[in-house]
């Protein structure tokens, strides 16, 4: 057992986050911020919009969905043992992957609305952990260059009414390096911070992870190409849904026949 990642767990199920350190190499940081900006470019090329102004107010903000479409760098980090370690101690031993996306914070981009994960994929009351993103650090993250926001405790809200009116002003940055690794809790309010630095830009990838029995916010099965979707593990291919059985809770009825044997 590592008792510095027994100390994260608690952590992360105690407070709704937990700040990893050094997942990565400042050295594979940068390369992966390479593949990114090269997946941007692929993306744009296939007709996918950067820009979402149902999710940021401005262009500066840019937004680079299905990300383990365009490189296997990004389909390696989905399987990556501290960010797998950590969703299973809150989500269990399985869950699937329901977005793998990315948010560039330019100069001048503005904060988007703030919310929690659950809240806007599932109605009250959020009684308990359905969802967990993990955010990998390509860039150092700080309060001036866009840091994701958070309100402390607000993991412990289980509805609308909970929020309260002065939520903005409870907000307060993650600051972490490049390399570093935030895992959020899907019910800790947050929202993305303004850049107002004049020539930094802040990237982050989100790997959204949920429980098996939710929807996933993208269908896998339709989106990877056919050729992509041989070539993958089985781990990876369960993770994305893609096998022909959905998940149920209690798949083997055998324990009902033991706890009420026939007389």
């Amino acid at each position: 057992m590592d008792p510095k990642l027994d100390e994260a767990k608690a952590h992360l199920k105690e407070h709704g986050w937990v700040k990893i350190p050094s997942v990565l190499t400042k050295h594979d940081a940068a390369r992966t911020l390479d593949r990114l900006w090269k997946a941007k470019a692929t993306s744009e090329a296939s007709g996918e919009e950067t820009f979402q102004p149902i999710l940021d107010p401005d262009p500066s903000n840019v937004r680079v969905f299905y990300l383990p479409e365009l490189d296997e760098v990004f389909r390696d980090m989905l399987t990556h043992p501290t960010g797998m370690e950590l969703t299973k101690s809150v989500l269990g031993e399985r869950f699937l992957v329901s977005n793998f996306s990315a948010n560039i914070a330019r100069p001048g981009s503005q904060s988007m609305a703030l919310h929690s994960d659950q809240s806007i994929v599932l109605p009250e009351p959020w009684l308990d952990i359905w969802a967990v993103n993990v955010i990998w650090c390509l860039t150092r993250m700080t309060k001036e260059n866009g840091a994701t926001l958070y309100i402390p405790g607000s993991n412990k809200w289980t509805c609308w009414d909970d929020v309260p009116a002065n939520a903005p002003d409870l907000l307060v940055p993650f600051e972490a390096e490049a390399g570093d690794i935030v895992v959020l809790d899907g019910r800790l309010w947050h929202t993305s911070g303004s850049n107002v630095t004049r020539d930094e830009d802040r990237a982050i990838l989100f790997a959204y992870y949920s429980a098996p029995y939710m929807r996933q916010l993208v269908n896998w099965t339709a989106k990877l190409p056919k050729e992509l979707q041989k070539t993958l593990s089985p781990e990876l291919k369960e993770l994305f849904g893609l096998s022909h059985i959905g998940y149920v809770v209690y798949g083997d009825l055998r324990y009902m026949a033991d706890k009420y044997p026939k007389s």
